[in-house]
């Protein structure tokens, strides 16, 4: 069996994702379930098809991040992973704060827990 690695540490992340499907313009609302610098998993019993390039928009908290992606792997009824394929610069901004915030969360400087 061979495990999946992954470029970037991920982070339990849960927030309302729209994914539209570039080729039919197929739209669907999911809920993410992890977050990376490179990609996230989204949570749906109806993935789509490992290369299927599609347009992201994450919403949590205040915050909206945007970018293009491609279906890089699916689990049936557990969900696919969403690798990032283009992210405009003020949108990194955002995905750069995400993940500071959870990096503290999961790694609280020391003598704070």
């Amino acid at each position: 069996m061979q495990l999946e690695r992954h470029r970037a540490r991920r982070y339990s992340f849960h927030a309302i994702i729209e994914l539209t499907d570039l080729q039919s313009e197929t739209q669907t609302k999911e809920q993410t379930s992890d977050l990376s610098l490179f990609g996230c998993h989204v949570d749906t019993l109806n993935p789509l098809p490992p290369g299927t390039k599609v347009r992201i928009k994450i919403s949590h908290r205040n915050d909206t991040l945007e970018a293009l992606g491609r279906v890089a792997s699916v689990r049936p009824n557990a969900g696919m992973g969403i690798f990032f394929t283009r992210i405009e610069p003020h949108d990194q901004l955002v995905l750069d704060k995400w993940i500071a915030e959870l990096r503290d969360q999961y790694n609280p400087p020391c003598g704070v827990v």
